[in-house]
């Protein structure tokens, strides 16, 4: 009998087993199949895509899915943190173009004034050099058909001008003192993009060169550029040196880790950054950077963000530069681009980075308050941090402290070693009205539109500068703000000519000379500039 019992059991169970999976498979199956007219549908696990598919299954009307899921997709992201970001497929190449090394284009800088597009700058060896485009040509047709009137605006206007490598475009331009419209046919090419606005020597007070330059981004190429910028004024004398960072709102943390190597000693800590699902990452100095020694300061302001922020907290914290200007903006959040099938993207925060000290230097916000995240920068505005260091809010009261004991703050931006706050002295409503409305800009233009062939005539900035104060073109500007009806007010125009002037002539300048003219004139009188230039030559 026992050895029936045995085998007898061991079946019993084997049914009993079997009969329970049967069950819980098809249990699992009644969730995952359905039949409709006959025929066997899978249901998706999600709750979304279930919705979608009854939708598209059942729903009374025709419907365009497909748009409905953007605008899912942008809600669900909307209520993430304000950095994480969904790209549509049409964006995603204007985006990415932003922090690449080139885009393929005819090679313009431009602007537009009375619906038209005004050339302002053709770029030195580029595919509309090549042809003969001038700067103060206005581009009135494209492939035969008008270019002009309220629908341009600069995303058009990019879409329109920049393709793929090799293709060809026809333009029609209008040229101040030739009565016909003028036709060329570009070939589009690589246009390489830079991260260095300008580079010069500033001479100080005590003999010594300062070396002065200017990052607007961190690209692709930004190191490299940067370091060799570097190179060519150690070249030129310059014994020490000011990065300006003010309005850089960041890019690649690499190109910034990079940078900041080349002024710190060996196992000297860069940044580091963690996440829940992203592991522990850590930049240190390697020893090799080739200005460990020299005099740094590092300008940044209220847009300085991200990358400009992991390379002012690493000098901060390790004692190497002292850090000029006004709090930074404070992002300290790490995106990871993440591709869709159809083309489109997801920037998605995988992770907080943190400086030296171990500041996370992100500032407050609540997920799906982007507005609120957006008017921070107004608040503080209107709170008095633009003007006052007393006026900043600390949302972390933790102590943090740098390489020599020296107490930093966290929580929200880079604060500066030396605070320079705004000067509002020359500031007056008459002022403002024709800056804001951009008045400064477009008179710039047109002065240099209507006397380019004398402007031209001089090859640096402080020469032009100088036959610019004498050309007394302030009575031609009022008239012209009037004309655009901003009714003049002499006691107020007294009081900021020296600011109008300031601009104005940069301006002109920059449309002759380019930023190399435009940025050492505009900076000498800048109050952040003024104190760094005060300090290094003490």
């Amino acid at each position: 009998m026992k050895k029936y019992i045995l085998p007898s059991v061991t079946i019993v169970c084997l049914l009993v087993g079997f009969l329970i999976g049967n069950a819980i498979s098809n249990k699992a199956n009644a969730q995952r199949f359905y039949i409709q007219n006959g025929q066997l549908f899978s249901q998706p696990d999600s709750k979304i895509d279930q919705l979608l598919l009854l939708m598209q299954r059942l729903y009374v009307d025709e419907l365009d899915l497909d748009s409905i899921t953007e605008e899912a997709v942008r809600d669900v992201v909307s209520k993430l943190d304000p950095h994480s970001a969904y790209i549509p497929k049409e964006d995603l190449e204007m985006v990415n173009s932003e922090l690449s090394a080139s885009f393929s284009g005819i090679g313009v800088q431009f602007n537009i004034q009375n619906d038209t597009v005004n050339i302002v700058a053709v770029i030195p060896g580029g595919p509309s050099e090549h042809v003969g485009l001038l700067a103060g040509d206005k581009i009135i047709e494209v492939d035969d058909s008008v270019f002009v009137g309220n629908r341009i605006n600069n995303e058009r206007v990019m879409h329109t001008l920049r393709g793929e490598k090799g293709t060809k475009v026809k333009l029609g331009v209008v040229r101040y003192g030739t009565p016909e419209t003028l036709y060329y046919t570009v070939t589009r090419g690589d246009i390489p993009i830079h991260s260095i606005d300008a580079k010069f020597i500033w001479d100080s007070e005590h003999g010594g060169k300062v070396g002065f330059v200017r990052v607007n981004k961190f690209g692709q190429n930004t190191y490299d550029e940067f370091i060799s910028a570097l190179g060519v004024l150690r070249g030129q004398g310059a014994t020490s040196f000011i990065i300006d960072l003010r309005e850089n709102s960041g890019g690649f943390m690499d190109q910034a880790i990079k940078m900041a190597n080349e002024f710190l000693d060996a196992g000297d800590m860069i940044v580091y950054s963690e996440g829940r699902s992203y592991p522990r990452f850590e930049a240190k100095a390697n020893g090799t950077g080739r200005f460990r020694n020299v005099p740094l300061i590092v300008l940044i302001d209220n847009f300085s963000a991200s990358a400009s922020e992991i390379f002012a907290g690493a000098m901060q914290d390790n004692d190497r530069a002292t850090i000029i200007g006004r709090r930074s903006f404070g992002k300290g959040l790490v995106q990871q681009q993440m591709p869709f099938s159809d083309g489109s993207a997801i920037r998605l925060t995988v992770a907080r980075y943190y400086t030296p000290s171990g500041r996370c230097i992100q500032k407050p916000y609540s997920m799906g308050k982007q507005e609120d995240y957006e008017k921070d920068i107004i608040d503080r505005y209107e709170h008095g941090e633009f003007f006052s260091a007393d006026s900043i809010h600390y949302s972390d009261t933790t102590l943090y402290y740098t390489k020599q004991g020296r107490v930093v703050r966290g929580g929200g931006g880079i604060m500066p070693d030396i605070f320079v706050g705004r000067d509002t002295s020359l500031y007056t409503a008459y002022f403002n009205r024709v800056a804001n409305r951009a008045y400064t800009y477009q008179f710039a233009y047109q002065y240099t539109d209507k006397h380019r062939k004398q402007l031209e005539q001089f090859k640096n900035w402080r020469s032009l500068e100088t036959y610019l104060n004498q050309a007394n073109w302030l009575p031609e500007f009022v008239a012209y703000c009037k004309d655009k009806g901003v009714e003049p007010d002499e006691k107020q125009i007294a009081i900021s000519k020296p600011l109008i002037q300031r601009l104005i002539n940069a301006y002109i300048v920059r449309n002759i000379l380019g930023d190399d003219g435009f940025f050492p004139l505009f900076e000498r009188d800048d109050e952040i500039s003024q104190k760094a230039i005060q300090y290094l030559t003490k």
